[in-house]
C-alpha cells in the first residue's frame, strides 16, 4: 500500500467524550484546578493515531452549530442529550488551539454534523485513490465502509485498535453489504442521537429482517409477512422507519472540499505547541510531541529522563514510497501517549538486581553512603504495620536501576540484617525517599532503626500539588509516568482466604516487583520536587508535613490505654437503653416492627401516622428514612425523638462501643490509630482504625466513650491542650475586621460580643438566645451559611435568619469585603491559599451550575481557615514533639481537630501543661493572639 493515499478523519467530540469518560472517575485536574481530562483524552488518540499509523494526511472534524439537515425533518433528533460536561465545554477551544498548533486541519460544515463531513470526504477520497481511515468509536460509519474506507476504531477497555472492513462490518452486524447499516440503524433506532427506529425492533429482529428482506422499505413492503404484534406496530409505524432511516443516513455531499495539500501533515509550530502544553501542565505529553516529529526532546526532558538518549532521534527515515516521513525514528523508544497505552515491566528496559550475599551487600551499602538521597521501600507479611515483619528491602538511586534484598523468616536474623543499614538509614545527611513513608518508617522501627535525613514523601508531595486527586503509586505512576506497575494481586493473588503472604512469592517475582515500586517512586520524587517549588509549597512540604509525618509515626507507635471493662460495661447498660427504646416506639407506633428496616418505618411514619404528605420515595419503591428527613419532623409527634435517639445510641454501640475492644494490639495491649494526612483537602488528618475523629462530644452518651480512654497507670494522667476558638480567632486574623480583632484582643466572649452588636444591646444585657443565635451566625459565617440554613439552625423563621446575617455584616464590613474578595481570588486564580502557603483548588467556581457554584465559593472562604487552622495545629505538634523527646517523658498519643491528648508522668505534669500551652499559643504570631486550654485527669473525659 502506497503510505501517500492513506487519510485519516478524526470524528474529534466522539474522541472527546470518550476521552472525558475514560478519566471520569479519576478527573485529571492540574494546579490551577482546570479539568483538563477532556483535552487529554483527545490528546491521546490524536498521538496514538500519529505515533501508530505515521499517516502523511490526517484532519479532525467537528460539529457546528445544530444539525440543522436533520432536525428540519425531525426536532426532536438529539433531543435527549444531556447538557455537555463543563470541562468539555471548556476543553474544546484548547484542542482547537492546539491542533492549529500543530498544524492539523480542522474540518467542519455550518449545520451538518462530523459525520457528514467524514462521509463526504472519504467518498472523495476515494475517488482520488485514497484509502480513508474514520477515526472514531460510533458504529454509525460502518454504513460507509468500502474497500477504500475503513472504520478505525481507537484502543478501549484494555482492547488494542480494531480496523473494520466490509467483512468486519458484515460479521458485527449481520449484513451482506455495509450499506445495510442504515436499514439496521432505521429499523432498531439510536437512543443516543434520539432516533426512534421501529418500536419492538431491536438489534436481533434488525439483523433477522435484513437477511429476510434486505432493506427497510422491503420489510415495509411485505408486512403481510409478519404475524401478530410485530406486524400491528412495523405497519402502524412506517412513516416513523422512514423517516428513522433518512436521520440514520451519514450525507455524502455536504459542502466541504478535498485538497490533498491542505490534509498534508506537516511540522507543528513547536514553541506554540510548547506554550499551550506548559500551560495545561502536560509535561509528559508535551514529551511525546517532540519524539513523535523526530525532534530532540532534551531541552525539555527534566534530569530524571536525561537517562534516554534522543540523539538517534535526529536521523529521519524514508517510508517506501521514498518520500521523507515526519514519523518514523529510529531511537528504538516505545512513544507512549500519556494515560493511553502504559508501558510496563515487560516494555520498559530496566536492571533490578538481586542483593543476597554479604559482599554485595556491603558493595551496596559503601554506594549508598556516598549519595546525597536514595529511595527505599520495605516489604513486609501484613499492611498493618504492629503485625508486619520484613520480608524485604528494595533501594533506587537512579531511573531504571534498583537492589532487592531479601530477608528471612527468623525476626532475629533479620533484625541482624538490617542493622547492616542502619549506618545509613539513621544518617541525616542522605536524604530518604518513599512512597507512603511513615509505614516504611513505623515498620523498621520494630527493628530499632530510625530513619532520619530530609526525607522526602511521594504521595505527601502529591498531595500538596494536587490535593483533590488520589495519591497511591499506581494512580499516579500511570498519571506521571505512562507506566502500569505490576499488581500486588498478581503475585499473591486477590483478598481473602486464599491470598498468599509475599514471602512465599520467588525471590525474582519479588526483586522485579519490589525494586520497580523503589524505581517508580525515585522518578516520582524527580518530578514532583520542581512541582512543590513551582506552586510555592516547597517550604510547607519541608517544615510542616514531612516532619509531621515523623511525628504521627511516633504517636501511631504509641497508642493509648483503653479500659476494656468500662466499654464493656458501657455496651450493657446500652443494650438496656435500647429495648428500652424498641418498646416505647412500638407504643408510639401501635405495633411491634423492625426500626432498622427502612421500609418498614417509613410505612409507620408516613402510611399510618401521616406525618409528612409530601413524604418522598426513594427509586426502590419505599419511603426516605434517612436522617436528614426524620430530624425535619421534630415535634410532630413523639416517636420521632426516640427514632433518633435509637440510632444514636446503635451507631454508637456499634461504631465505638463494641468495635473499639476488638481493634486493642494483643501484643502492645493499647489501642493504635493511623492517621491518614492525604485525605482531606483542606489539609487536616483524619484518623481509620479506629476513626477517632467522629465521636460525639455534644451527647452524653458521646462523652462516656471518651472515658474508656485511660492513662497508662496510676502514675501517669492524661492532658488534654485544645485551642479556644481558632477559626473564628483566624478569620478575623484574616479579614482583619477591626471591631471582630479588637474583641478578640480585649479577650471578650465573641459570641456575646457579636450579640451586642448585631441586637444592639449592652454587652452585660446580652440574652442566652441572643448568645447562641451570635454563636450560631459566627460560626455558620465561616461555612457560608445561607439563610435557609442559618434559620433550620437557629431555628428562627427565614426572614429572621436573613435579617440576623444583615445585621451581622452591617457589624462586621470589612469581613464582608474579605469574603467577597476571597471569592474573587478564587475565580482569578482557581485556588485559594492558607497563610501557610497550602492550596485548595476550586475547579468549580466559574461554574454555570448555580448549586456548584456556590459550593465552590464556600469553600473558597473557609478552606484558608480551616487549612490555616490544620497547619497551625500541625506546627505545634511538631514543636511540641522536639521539645517532649528532648526533656520529658511524656507521650504525645492523640490529634483530634483542634485538640492533642498526652499521656503524662504525674511529676512532670506542671512542667509539661506550661509548655504544651505556650508552644501551642506561639505557633504562630498574629495580632489576634492564639488560645490554648489545658486540662488534666484520668481519662479523655475528665482531661477536657
Amino acid at each position: 500500500m502506497n503510505q501517500d493515499k492513506r487519510l485519516f478523519l478524526l470524528d474529534a467530540y466522539a474522541l472527546i467524550f470518550r476521552g472525558y469518560y475514560a478519566f471520569i472517575k479519576n478527573p485529571r485536574i492540574n494546579s490551577k484546578g482546570f479539568n483538563t481530562s477532556a483535552v487529554m483524552g483527545f490528546m491521546n488518540s490524536l498521538f496514538d493515531v500519529l505515533n501508530r499509523e505515521k499517516p502523511t494526511h490526517l484532519a479532525v472534524v467537528f460539529d457546528v452549530g445544530e444539525a440543522t439537515v436533520r432536525t428540519v425533518d425531525y426536532a426532536e433528533y438529539k433531543g435527549n442529550r444531556e447538557e455537555t460536561p463543563e470541562a468539555i465545554r471548556e476543553g474544546v477551544p484548547y484542542i482547537q488551539e492546539l491542533l492549529r498548533a500543530l498544524k492539523i486541519p480542522v474540518l467542519f460544515a455550518q449545520g451538518y454534523e462530523a459525520d457528514d463531513v467524514i462521509g463526504t470526504l472519504a467518498i472523495k477520497a476515494e475517488q482520488h485513490g485514497y484509502t480513508t481511515y474514520m477515526v472514531t468509536p460510533d458504529k454509525d460509519f460502518a454504513q460507509l465502509v468500502t474497500d477504500q474506507i475503513k472504520m478505525y476504531r481507537p484502543p478501549a477497555n484494555g482492547k488494542g485498535v480494531e480496523i473494520w472492513g466490509i467483512e468486519e462490518v458484515k460479521e458485527k452486524f449481520g449484513v451482506d453489504y455495509p450499506i445495510q447499516v442504515i436499514d439496521y440503524l432505521g429499523m432498531m433506532g439510536d437512543a443516543v442521537d434520539n432516533i426512534p427506529g421501529l418500536p419492538g425492533v431491536g438489534a436481533k429482529t434488525a439483523s433477522k429482517y435484513i437477511k429476510e428482506f434486505g432493506s427497510l422499505e422491503n420489510l415495509l413492503a411485505n408486512t403481510d409477512q409478519l404475524k401478530g404484534k410485530a406486524k400491528e406496530k412495523i405497519e402502524a409505524n412506517k412513516e416513523l422507519g422512514l423517516l428513522s432511516k433518512k436521520l440514520a443516513t451519514i450525507i455524502t455531499d455536504a459542502p466541504v472540499d478535498f485538497d490533498e495539500e491542505d490534509l498534508l501533515v506537516c511540522q507543528p509550530d513547536l514553541e506554540k505547541v510548547t506554550e499551550l502544553f506548559t500551560e495545561l501542565e502536560f509535561r509528559r505529553m508535551l514529551e511525546t510531541v517532540y519524539k513523535i516529529y523526530g525532534l530532540d526532546s532534551s531541552g525539555i526532558i527534566k534530569e530524571a529522563q536525561t537517562e534516554i538518549s534522543l540523539a538517534s532521534q535526529e536521523n529521519v527515515a524514508s517510508d517506501p514510497a521514498g518520500q521523507q516521513s515526519l514519523f518514523d525514528f529510529t531511537s528504538g523508544d516505545e512513544i507512549v501517549p500519556q494515560n493511553s497505552v502504559y508501558t510496563n515491566i515487560g516494555t520498559t528496559e530496566h536492571f533490578y538486581q538481586l542483593v543476597d550475599s554479604p559482599k554485595a551487600r556491603n558493595l551496596l551499602i559503601r554506594k549508598l553512603k556516598n549519595l546525597k538521597e536514595f529511595c527505599f521501600d520495605t516489604e513486609t507479611t501484613s499492611l498493618d504495620t504492629m503485625e508486619a515483619e520484613l520480608v524485604g528491602i528494595s533501594f533506587s538511586y537512579e531511573k531504571g536501576k534498583g537492589y532487592y534484598i531479601p530477608f528471612p523468616e527468623d525476626f532475629e536474623s533479620s533484625n541482624a540484617l538490617i542493622n547492616e543499614f542502619k549506618e545509613i538509614l539513621e544518617d541525616e545527611s542522605i536524604s530518604k525517599i518513599g512512597q507512603n513513608l511513615k509505614y516504611d518508617i513505623k515498620v523498621l522501627a520494630k527493628y530499632g532503626v530510625e530513619v532520619k535525613g530530609n526525607n522526602f514523601d511521594t504521595m505527601i508531595a502529591h498531595y500538596l500539588i494536587n490535593p483533590d486527586m488520589r495519591h497511591n503509586m499506581d494512580v499516579l505512576s500511570e498519571t506521571y509516568l505512562s507506566y502500569q506497575p505490576v499488581k500486588i494481586e498478581d503475585l499473591i493473588g486477590k483478598k481473602g482466604k486464599n491470598q498468599k503472604n509475599f514471602r512465599t512469592v520467588e525471590l525474582e517475582a519479588q526483586t522485579e516487583y519490589a525494586v520497580e515500586d523503589a524505581d517508580i517512586t525515585y522518578q516520582l520524587k524527580n518530578l514532583f520536587e520542581p512541582e512543590l517549588v513551582k506552586a510555592n509549597t516547597h517550604q510547607l512540604f519541608t517544615t510542616i508535613e514531612m516532619p509531621l509525618m515523623q511525628v504521627l509515626a511516633d504517636m501511631e507507635l504509641e497508642g493509648i490505654n483503653l479500659d476494656v471493662p468500662f466499654l464493656k460495661e458501657l455496651s450493657v447498660k446500652h443494650e438496656a437503653k435500647l429495648a428500652e427504646l424498641e418498646v416505647k416506639i412500638h407504643a408510639d407506633a401501635g405495633e411491634e416492627f423492625n426500626i432498622n428496616s427502612p421500609r418498614q418505618l417509613g410505612d409507620i411514619l408516613f402510611d399510618k401516622l401521616k406525618l409528612d404528605p409530601k413524604a418522598k420515595k426513594t427509586k426502590t419503591g419505599q419511603y426516605a428514612t434517612g436522617e436528614e428527613v426524620i430530624s425535619k419532623l421534630k415535634g410532630e409527634h413523639p416517636i420521632i425523638a426516640d427514632i433518633l435517639q435509637y440510632r444514636q445510641l446503635q451507631k454508637l454501640k456499634s461504631t465505638y462501643i463494641d468495635a473499639l475492644p476488638e481493634l486493642v494490639n494483643l501484643k502492645t495491649n493499647r489501642l493504635h490509630t493511623t492517621y491518614a494526612q492525604t485525605v482531606a483537602a483542606t489539609g487536616r488528618l483524619s484518623s481509620v482504625n479506629p476513626n477517632l475523629q467522629n465521636i460525639p462530644i455534644r451527647s452524653e452518651e458521646g462523652q462516656q466513650i471518651r472515658k474508656a480512654f485511660i492513662a497508662r497507670d496510676e502514675n501517669h494522667v492524661i492532658i488534654s491542650a485544645d485551642y479556644s476558638q481558632i477559626e473564628l480567632r483566624l478569620i478575623a486574623q484574616m479579614s482583619q475586621d477591626p471591631a471582630m480583632v479588637e474583641a478578640f484582643r480585649k479577650g471578650e466572649d465573641i459570641h456575646a460580643a457579636t450579640a451586642a452588636k448585631v441586637f444592639g444591646v449592652a454587652l452585660d444585657e446580652v440574652t442566652r438566645e441572643q448568645r447562641s443565635q451570635a454563636k450560631t451566625v459566627n460560626f455558620g459565617i465561616i461555612y457560608g451559611v445561607s439563610a435557609f440554613g442559618l434559620a433550620e439552625q437557629a431555628d428562627v423563621s427565614r426572614k429572621e435568619a436573613k435579617a440576623l446575617i444583615d445585621a451581622y455584616y452591617i457589624t462586621y464590613p470589612t469581613l464582608k469585603t474579605y469574603i467577597d474578595q476571597q471569592v474573587e481570588i478564587a475565580r482569578e486564580n482557581g485556588f485559594v491559599e492558607t497563610l501557610m502557603g497550602r492550596r485548595r483548588y476550586l475547579k468549580d467556581i466559574n461554574s454555570r451550575n448555580g448549586v456548584v457554584r456556590s459550593h465552590a465559593e464556600r469553600n473558597a472562604v473557609n478552606a484558608p481557615i480551616q487549612g490555616t487552622a490544620a497547619d497551625i495545629v500541625k506546627i505545634a505538634m511538631i514543636q511540641i514533639q522536639k521539645e517532649l523527646k528532648k526533656n520529658y517523658k511524656t507521650k504525645m498519643l492523640l490529634q483530634v481537630h483542634d485538640e492533642l491528648i498526652f499521656d503524662a508522668p504525674k511529676d512532670e505534669v506542671e512542667a509539661v501543661s506550661k509548655m504544651i500551652k505556650d508552644t501551642m499559643e506561639a505557633a504562630a504570631s498574629f495580632d489576634v493572639p492564639l488560645i490554648a486550654e489545658v486540662g488534666v485527669g484520668a481519662n479523655w473525659y475528665e482531661a477536657h
